[in-house]
């Protein structure tokens, strides 16, 4: 066959209008299985090599000449269609040997190409047909093996559709014409496809490299055809079960170029925020993309490539998502709240066949749903599989790449989930934070994931028994240069050492408080906490804040701040609740029992995870409901009011203000029956309201399995030696004695709570059995 191919290339090049010839080797082409295609490469790569180069000249040459031949097409399509199959093997050929074989042999070639398009004047032209595919073909290869330099044919090429499409004012007409409701299949010319699909997704792959881009740039791409963009988006995201195929084709690109234009080659979605002119604009394009995505039919399309329409629609959609939740402020609590998002990433995550998609999916439900939710769907330890097994491949692969997703961007993806403490559990049973410690030594966000995943129990005994990580850690807290990474140093070292409980409390902190008030607060939020700050000031309230970010070691500086009030005002916010400085900083208060003031600043927000653990029954005052001043009344009535310890909260509000005031303890104090079902959550709150605020904190990582263990070992073990236990415990964990009234008050409790478990079981047995007595008498 390979004597026979490279006969038959030799001969086109003498005799090439030899239907004869074309046929056979169109023959040989749909011969190539995706089996036998790597083997055909081997043999035949010179001959195909001029094949390719062949058609490159033949496609820049006068079109009228062979357009019209019959072979000429079958032949072209039949080229296209192997490329296409070339691109997306990924197995046995390598990449440079696509690259060869693909790109035209010098940018003469693409000018000449570009030199018959402006000659059409038929907007069906055929040969806008041909050559749209294959620039296609070059979109896709660039794309599967963005790993690779982009070469300067394929930049050329690139900046020619830039200055000469993308920019031209034929484009901006058809992006007003897809605004139009009611659109008319005759619109969607070969020419206007060439516009919005070929030339967007090739100059998309030009403006995601790492390059300079000049004289381009994303701000004012988004700025020219932003508001276009939302108008389409709008327009049609009503009737997206009726789309033509044309339509999904233009909307899907145009997405997928919009998004593009955001990153513009960055790891953050830099210029995102130009695509909101207003809230509710906004806010319902952000519906319209959920519509457009929860589109069922879309979800049964999606391939294992990224090669079709619908894969690179969801895709594309999906990665807009993650990058505007990471910088949009609300945007997740307007989503958790207002939209069924949600729904649809789940479904989409668990069905997709392309690993990237699973992959934002995961990160999405990682930003818009609260730790509950995710326990609730029971999902962690399928994202936590999933991710470590693409992790996993990426680390060991010499591109640093799995699926074509980069560590970084897995590392980025995975920040956000590594808050959870579900997440943080499975990664202690996976024993996987070793494969974090190998990693950090070539990519320092992942100390970042370390720092949030230290917080758990286990993940600390795990970091600890690593004697070379933790040398490495005492090594960088004195050597490092990098202010950002020796912060995230000490935020590890202090959870992993406890610095906070066998701190040395100065004279001067012990003798009298220096402060009465301490603001924590994520720096996301400063401008609302400055004007709190400045307010408590002017009453006369000494407070303390931290407007310059720390420098040094900012734990110890956090830990002496602390020390030094009467009591912590938490900011609620999302960003708060996400950062690993904040969880220290609230939790060190909550140890050294400072008087908790917590306020809303962030609507839509409701606390979660760790932040509602802390809080648990406290009131808080909603910033996002009252006006400013009003909404600081309400703050100092509850700043003077005093501390109860008793088993129910008050507050010292007038009638007409008691709702001014939110307590997140009535949903809270609804427990499920069976003590098994019990999350850390409803464990803290069954002990603060029992009045047990030393073994609240003592458990404060106790769901309900575990306190039903601890019942057993109290029932049916020695009592002095359980408290004995529990005493070296509480000297560890807390830095205190054991009370011995709270742990007599426990014990009863539990026994009583066992007690009665055992009567409704055992009544329930009656109940059964009386039932099927009665069933029987009936029959």
């Amino acid at each position: 066959m390979e004597n026979n191919f490279e006969k038959l290339i030799a001969d086109l090049l003498l005799t090439p209008s030899s239907n004869n010839i074309l046929n056979q080797i169109i023959v040989h082409l749909q011969q190539q299985t995706d089996e036998l295609l790597p083997s055909f490469i081997t043999q035949s790569f010179q001959s195909l090599l001029i094949l390719e180069q062949w058609t490159w000249k033949l496609l820049g040459e006068e079109s009228s000449e062979w357009i019209q031949q019959s072979n000429y097409l079958e032949l072209l399509d039949t080229l296209t269609l192997f490329n296409l199959t070339l691109i997306f093997h990924n197995n046995d050929i390598e990449t440079d040997i696509k690259f060869s074989l693909l790109i035209p042999e010098n940018t003469e070639i693409i000018d000449k190409i570009f030199n018959e398009i402006e000659k059409i004047e038929n907007h069906n032209d055929p040969f806008l047909r041909i050559i749209s595919r294959w620039f296609d073909n070059l979109s896709y290869l660039v794309h599967e093996h963005a790993q690779f330099p982009i070469s300067p044919i394929i930049i050329h090429l690139c900046q020619h559709i830039g200055h000469n499409y993308i920019l031209n004012d034929q484009y901006k007409f058809y992006l007003t014409q897809l605004c139009q409701t009611q659109i008319p299949q005759s619109i969607f010319t070969t020419k206007q496809l060439f516009y919005i699909k070929t030339c967007s997704f090739l100059f998309r792959m030009y403006i995601c490299s790492k390059l300079d881009k000049s004289p381009f740039k994303g701000n004012e791409l988004l700025e020219r055809y932003g508001n276009d963009y939302l108008k389409i988006i709008l327009a049609h995201y009503h009737t997206v079960n009726s789309w033509s195929k044309e339509l999904l084709t233009c909307i899907t690109h145009l997405i997928d170029f919009i998004c593009a234009c955001c990153w513009w080659g960055e790891d953050n979605a830099l210029y995102i925020q130009i695509l909101i002119p207003s809230e509710p604009i906004f806010y319902e394009y952000i519906q319209g993309l959920i519509q457009i995505i929860g589109e069922k039919t879309f979800h049964e399309r999606i391939t294992s490539q990224w090669c079709n329409d619908e894969t690179i629609l969801i895709d594309s959609t999906l990665i807009f998502f993650l990058g505007s939740l990471l910088q949009i402020k609300d945007l997740s609590c307007f989503i958790r709240s207002e939209t069924i998002l949600s729904n649809i990433i789940l479904a989409i995550a668990q069905q997709s066949c392309y690993d990237r998609i699973s992959l934002c999916a995961y990160g999405i439900l990682a930003e818009i749903l609260s730790d509950e939710q995710l326990k609730e769907l029971k999902i962690t330890h399928n994202i936590s599989e999933f991710f470590f097994r693409i992790l996993e491949l990426a680390w060991h692969h010499p591109t640093q790449r799995c699926k074509r997703i980069p560590i970084p961007q897995l590392l980025t993806g995975f920040l956000t989930l590594s808050k959870n403490d579900a997440i943080q559990q499975k990664t202690a049973d996976l024993n996987k934070i070793s494969l974090f410690i190998d990693i950090s030594e070539q990519y320092p966000i992942a100390f970042k994931i370390i720092w949030a995943l230290s917080f758990n129990h286990d993940i600390q005994q795990q970091l600890c028994s690593s004697r070379v990580f933790m040398n490495k850690l005492t090594l960088l807290k004195e050597e490092c240069k990098n202010e950002k990474l020796r912060k995230i140093i000490f935020g590890i070292l202090w959870n992993l050492e406890w610095k906070g409980l066998d701190r040395t409390i100065s004279s001067e902190v012990s003798d009298g408080k220096t402060f009465d008030i301490m603001i924590s607060y994520s720096h996301k939020d400063e401008f609302i906490c400055k004007q709190i700050y400045e307010e408590l000031t002017k009453n006369g309230y000494r407070v303390w804040i931290d407007f310059d970010q720390i420098h040094g070691n900012v734990m110890d500086a956090m830990a002496q701040a602390i020390e030094k009030s009467q009591m912590i005002l938490i900011c609620m916010s999302e960003q708060y609740r996400r950062s690993n400085y904040c969880r220290a900083e609230a939790h060190y208060a909550f140890q050294r029992e400072l008087k908790i003031v917590p306020i809303l600043l962030q609507e839509h927000y409701q606390p979660d995870g760790w932040l509602l653990f802390l809080i648990g029954q406290l009131l808080y005052v909603d910033f996002t409901k009252y006006e400013f001043p009003r909404a600081m009344e309400l703050l100092i009535q509850e700043l003077k009011a005093p501390v109860i310890k008793e088993t129910q909260l008050v507050t010292t509000q007038s009638k007409q203000d008691i709702n001014s005031i939110v307590s997140l303890s009535p949903g809270l104090l609804i427990l499920p029956e069976n003590i098994h079902e019990w999350t850390q959550i409803h464990v803290q709150n069954w002990l603060i309201g029992c009045n047990l605020r030393q073994m609240a904190r003592l458990l404060y990582d106790f769901d309900g399995p575990s306190l039903h263990s601890l019942t057993e070992l109290i029932t049916n073990s020695n009592s002095q030696e359980i408290l004995t236990l529990l005493q070296e415990d509480s000297l560890r964990r807390l830095n205190e004695n054991i009370s011995l009234l709270e742990f007599a008050r426990l014990r009863t409790l539990l026994i009583e709570k066992q007690r009665l478990m055992e009567v409704k079981h055992e009544v329930k047995n009656n109940n059964s059995t009386f039932n099927i007595f009665h069933q029987c008498n009936m029959m």
